[in-house]
């Protein structure tokens, strides 16, 4: 396949740009379905005159049906979809980013969806599907699975479905969140996951962050506890990878604090620690659950980022980590670090 596809690049160009261009589009009508013409051509980045051409030829082929409502990929469609997703990761040369990720970042496994989340919104959703994927593949008998909070992880939440049933489950926050925008909270997160899964969880309703009296007056209450031993015996964590300013501002930092990161190039946050490009940490929140320091403990780690803006807070977090992690993220993301 790979070498077939190297000679169609070369004699036939225009052949196979032309099919990545009708995947993308079939692709996003998938995810976004049922969508209008405009609303898709501004998606893509395509005038709708060059879209409405495209559009009659996926329509002409039976893989898209257009009602007043929208446009929406038929049954076969989807097969077709199906059908190509090896090919198209051949020919965006995704599998052999994916090696050079992995020695890179000195990781055992990476995965790598198709597009820029920061371009297309609609690929944060294949990460979480990406992420379910795996999932699966590391659950057996009983598990525990620390959750953070974020929006790529509530994108995950969204991914998950009943089939998880099979294998017992229960979901913890893997700290505290009170603050953040609810629907964004690792409680919140969690109650999700559970519910889309037929499983159960636990809450952990303290701050993210809290003075060293406050920690220590908090986590001798019995409930608290409880849910703290869960999360220091989760057999699988799931988190997300933030860029270290957007995080400060969103956590409403203090004013020397934020010196503390801006002076220190922190580029990258994840577990409330804030990283350089080394991988270095320059400033440390006090946060309730889950640290650090736990992650080589744990048997299955999963970070989950993407878009280009992130690439420099991921190879940041990936040298500070194990290299155990599996890290998945997308196109965008992955050729830009493949850049720095």
């Amino acid at each position: 396949m790979y070498s077939l596809i190297e000679v169609q690049k070369k004699l036939l160009p225009d052949l196979l740009s032309t099919m990545q261009k009708r995947y993308q589009i079939l692709k996003s009508i998938y995810f976004m379905e049922p969508v209008g013409r405009r609303t898709l051509a501004s998606e893509l980045g395509h005038s709708e005159r060059v879209l409405r051409s495209e559009v009659e030829f996926l329509k002409d082929q039976k893989l898209i049906s257009i009602q007043s409502s929208g446009m929406s990929v038929t049954k076969l469609g989807l097969k077709v979809l199906q059908d190509l997703e090896s090919m198209m990761r051949e020919i965006s040369g995704i599998n052999e980013m994916e090696e050079q990720l992995k020695r890179i970042l000195n990781l055992q496994e990476v995965v790598i969806v198709a597009g820029d989340s920061d371009e297309t919104p609609w690929v944060k959703g294949e990460l979480g599907r990406a992420c379910a994927v795996r999932m699966k593949e590391h659950l057996e008998g009983k598990n525990i699975i620390a959750v953070t909070g974020g929006t790529t992880m509530a994108t995950v939440a969204d991914m998950l479905t009943t089939d998880f049933t099979e294998k017992e489950i229960v979901f913890v926050p893997a700290r505290g969140g009170i603050g953040e925008d609810v629907k964004n909270q690792a409680n919140t997160i969690c109650a999700k996951m559970a519910e889309n899964t037929g499983s159960t969880h636990r809450v952990l309703y303290v701050p993210d962050q809290v003075s060293k009296e406050v920690y220590e007056s908090i986590v001798k209450e019995p409930m608290i506890k409880e849910v703290l031993s869960l999360i220091k015996n989760a057999n699988m964590v799931l988190h997300g990878i933030g860029e270290a300013h957007t995080m400060a501002k969103r956590r409403k930092t203090k004013e020397e604090d934020m010196k503390k990161i801006i002076d220190g190039h922190a580029v990258g946050e994840a577990f409330g620690y804030y990283f350089n490009e080394a991988g270095e940490i320059v400033h440390k929140v006090p946060t309730i659950g889950l640290q650090l320091k736990d992650l080589p403990n744990v048997e299955n780690v999963l970070a989950v980022a993407g878009g280009a803006s992130k690439a420099k807070a991921i190879k940041a977090f990936m040298n500070a980590t194990t290299k155990s992690t599996v890290l998945i993220t997308d196109e965008g993301a992955a050729k830009e670090i493949l850049n720095l």
